[in-house]
């Protein structure tokens, strides 16, 4: 009857625990960061929590999933040229072509581009038109029952094409080059350091509501059906839910976060380019959320600023071999430390407090995710908790 007692009071407690953390989390990127950082890395930071963002809308579709989504580099590059679009057209005037489009010899704005006048058009569009490539692909490719490696050869294939056709578009998307020279958003300057610094706080901002935003969605029903997708999707559709809603709804909404930190990076960086949006940079999304263990929302963030940051300071110092240093950390985290970073913590957290890897937490083992079961709706456990001894 004790273990009963016990377990209703253990949630309340790590709830508490969890608002705790979140709370320094808070403290750490709106107190600490803008005090401790000069202004060059404070821009670098905003840059990685771009990043960021995408790495929780992988976790979602990934760790959460089962989707193994090598293409995001498609839906940040859409957000991207949406804001960039927007951005060229502001600065360029009514009645005046964007400069690419001058040396390119385009003498018409082409069509795609006259509603991206209007920010009310624009910013929406940064996340809805992702959304809609995903539920449009994601309704072709799930109807037919792809997964596994196949689904991830069919998304990093899409992110291919996509920077082709972005390269090879020169007077429509700015060729190699891209979008850039960017010096006002919303009548602010981008150049000037203290509006670089509110740019920051919108990015972190934006970073922390929509991790609170992942969560509730994992943690409700509709996220253990997630999982149970990933596990066991036959499972789930004898029981007579429908995989392909379940699985599309998650890329949606990867998609969406993947656009909306492509719309936040464009002013951060000033460039969006087709080496943005390439096979690399999914990879390099991919690998972040792996290091810093899938399936935990915040692990993911972790991993995105820790490659990233990572990724900075050894080409910095080894220009010419960071990305074997990359290489080989990936390397080591899939072999040794499936869990990536958050599974090393909780290990040393258990050997230090001396219990076995914990599955109250809703994990398993490499640090997955699992769903939640509660007393209630295991009468069985319940039976055998209540008639020991």
């Amino acid at each position: 009857m004790s273990l009963l007692l016990r377990g209703p009071r253990a949630a309340p407690r790590r709830s508490r625990r969890w608002w705790l953390g979140f709370g320094l989390a808070m403290i750490l990127l709106l107190v600490v960061a803008p005090l401790a950082l000069s202004a060059f890395r404070l821009s670098l930071l905003s840059k990685y929590l771009c990043f960021a963002i995408v790495a929780l809308g992988i976790d979602v579709a990934w760790g959460y999933g089962g989707m193994l989504t090598l293409g995001q580099g498609v839906f940040f590059g859409i957000g991207g040229y949406a804001m960039g679009m927007y951005l060229k057209l502001h600065e360029a005037g009514a009645g005046h072509l964007p400069d690419f489009m001058s040396w390119s010899g385009v003498e018409k704005l082409p069509l795609v581009w006259k509603p991206f006048r209007y920010a009310w058009v624009a910013l929406p569009a940064a996340i809805l038109l992702p959304v809609a490539v995903a539920v449009g692909l994601g309704y072709l490719i799930f109807r037919q029952r792809v997964r596994g490696a196949y689904f991830a050869i069919l998304c990093q294939a899409l992110a291919a094409a996509f920077a082709i056709w972005l390269v090879g578009e020169q007077g429509l998307t700015g060729g190699t080059n891209g979008l850039t020279n960017f010096h006002e958003l919303f009548g602010f300057k981008l150049s000037d350091p203290a509006n670089q610094r509110s740019l920051y706080f919108v990015v972190a901002g934006t970073l922390l509501g929509l991790f609170l935003l992942a969560r509730a969605l994992v943690q409700s029903r509709y996220g253990r059906l997630l999982v149970a997708v990933r596990d066991g999707e036959d499972r789930v559709r004898f029981l007579g839910y429908n995989p392909l809603v379940v699985k599309t709804l998650a890329f949606a909404f990867s998609a969406a976060l993947a656009g909306l930190a492509g719309a936040l990076f464009v002013p951060v960086v000033g460039i969006i380019s087709p080496t943005l949006v390439d096979v690399v940079p999914s990879l390099e999304l991919l690998i972040g959320v792996a290091v810093g263990g899938r399936g935990t929302l915040y692990g993911a963030i972790i991993g995105a600023v820790a490659v990233n940051w990572a990724k900075t300071g050894l080409s910095e110092h080894f220009a010419s071999g960071w990305l074997y240093f990359q290489g080989a950390l990936f390397v080591l985290v899939i072999v040794y430390a499936p869990g990536g970073l958050v599974g090393l913590w909780r290990k040393g957290r258990d050997a230090v407090l001396g219990r076995r890897t914990s599955r109250t937490d809703g994990t398993d083992r490499t640090g997955l995710a699992v769903p939640a079961v509660r007393p209630e709706t295991a009468p069985a456990r319940r039976v055998e908790l209540t008639g020991a001894p």
